[in-house]
Parts: structure tokens; sequence; C-alpha cells
């Protein structure tokens, strides 16, 4: 499979999509509603909803399933929300995302993070509409609210606050990077197989230690990247979490050590979920491509 096409291909509905559910109009609400298109229309190779659509393959659903690609906007929108507010002067202070101006250098720190606030709602109100099954819904919404939540990525961001104060214990980082990082991509596959209403044991089990690897990796090639990569790549300042004092993988093992963990967590990835016919090799292939990036 050539995951840059395939990609390409799922990005095309993906962003269709998220175009007609922040399509609305209220001359009164021009602002907020410029600040969170702004955001959501800026890019990215969509991961997360991505997978949502992958995984719902996966549970028996055809591609672009309308209830699958509700659950995989709403998790782009979470996603977004989380960067703006992780680009603000009371977080990472970033200027520059994905080769842009950030939304409050745009539109001002306080317009920003209501635009941030406002994609998290609207989330949940793209759930509640999607056309699917109730228990389908239920499940999503439950995903969304302990993943995003303070004891997913919120609690992995205020983790990593902490880690710019003081080294964090290698304990503390790898549940640091489960959270912040991992919990969203845990995410997809609770998504995307409540959309097929898969409740298969096995399946959810095998789904979720491939989110959780991948993840783990992910993260440590950002950590990779930050100083390997130049901004042209990243569409964002480098060496940034040096300047803010981070904890990263860095800060407890050599760079080829780095790369070596992160090649074991993607074998990991691609040997729990490759079993599962064509879409489990396409997932195996999407962990290797994740390993591989250089943005």
């Amino acid at each position: 499979m050539n995951i840059i096409e395939d990609l390409k291909a799922y990005n095309t509905v993906i962003n269709g999509e998220l175009d007609s559910l922040l399509s609305g109009k209220d001359d009164d609400l021009n602002l907020i509603a410029d600040s969170m298109r702004y955001s959501v229309q800026n890019g990215g190779k969509r991961i997360r909803p991505y997978l949502v659509l992958k995984f719902s393959e996966l549970g028996g659903l055809d591609s672009f399933n309308k209830g699958a690609l509700a659950f995989a906007c709403a998790l782009e929108m979470i996603h977004t929300y989380s960067l703006i507010h992780d680009d603000l002067p009371c977080m990472d202070n970033d200027d520059l995302r994905r080769g842009k101006p950030t939304n409050h250098k745009v539109f001002g720190e306080a317009t920003a993070t209501l635009a941030g606030d406002a994609l998290l709602t609207l989330a949940f109100e793209v759930v509640s509409a999607a056309e699917t099954t109730d228990k389908a819904k239920i499940k999503a919404v439950n995903a969304l609210s302990e993943l995003a939540g303070w004891k997913g990525m919120v609690g992995g961001q205020i983790m990593d606050l902490e880690g710019e104060k003081r080294k964090l214990t290698d304990r503390e980082f790898t549940k640091m990077n489960a959270l912040k990082t991992g919990a969203l991509l845990r995410c997809t596959a609770r998504l995307g197989l409540a959309a097929a209403v898969c409740d298969d044991e096995q399946t959810c089990k095998d789904a979720d230690e491939y989110c959780a690897c991948i993840g783990r990796a992910f993260q440590i090639r950002d950590d990779i990247l930050d100083v390997t990569a130049n901004q042209a790549e990243l569409g964002k300042p480098v060496g940034s979490d040096a300047k803010n004092g981070k904890t990263t993988v860095l800060s407890y093992m050599s760079l080829d050590k780095a790369q070596a963990l992160a090649a074991e967590l993607t074998e990991k990835a691609a040997a729990a979920i490759e079993k599962y016919g064509k879409t489990g090799k396409e997932l195996s292939e999407f962990a290797v491509f994740l390993l591989n990036r250089r943005k």
C-alpha cells in the first residue's frame, strides 16, 4: 500500500466533512468561527481521523461510513483544540504551527482560547448527531471524555508542564507520554470499533496495544525530530523542547537508543494488528510510516 496516497484519499473525505461541519454562518459570531476554521483547516496529516476510519473498517464497516466519519471528525476537533491551547503563551508559547502563525498570533489569546473551547464542545455535538446507533454514540462519548480528559490527554499535558520545572522520573515520563500523545491515539481504536459495534474482547485488546505502542513511538519520534529536523520540515520552531526546559526521551538516553526503542515499539504494534486481514496489514505498514516520518 502507498501510505501517502492512501492518506491523501482519506484526507480528501475527512477535510470535506470537516469543512461541512464548520460551515455554519452567523454574522455576530464570525470571529470565533473564523478562528476555529483557521486551525482545523491548517493542514496536518489527519493521522487520528484516518486511524478511526481504518479501525471502523477493521471492525467490518465499509470505507467512509457516515457514523465513523463523524467520530473521526470529532476526534480531529479535539486534537486541534489541544494544539491551539498548547501553543498559547501560558503553555509552549509557539509562534508557528504547520508552517503558519499559531492561532493566538492571528486572533489573539482570548479568541484562541475560546476557539479551542468551542472545538472541544462541538466535538460532542457532532458525536451526538452521528448517523449511527445510540450504543455507538455512548461508547464514543465515553472514550472521548476519558481519553481527552484529566485522566488522559489533559493529564499528560499537566505532567508535561511539570517536566519543565524538574526532570521527571522514568516512570513519570513514560506515563506522561502515554497520556499526552498516546491517549488520543488509543481513542482512535475505541471510536472506530465503537462505530462498527465491535465488542470482540481480543480485537479491542490488540487494537489498544497497537495504539499504545505507536503512541509512545510517535512521541519518541517527535522528541528526536525536535533536535534533528529543520523548521521547514516540521512547520514549527525546532529546539523548542530544550528552550522550554522540557523533559524528553533524550533526557534519559542517547539518540541511537531512542531510535531503537521507537523501532521496537513499532514492531510490537505491527505484531498486535497485522493478523487482521487487509486492514491489519495496512495498519502495520502505517506504524512503520509513522516511525520514519520527517515531520
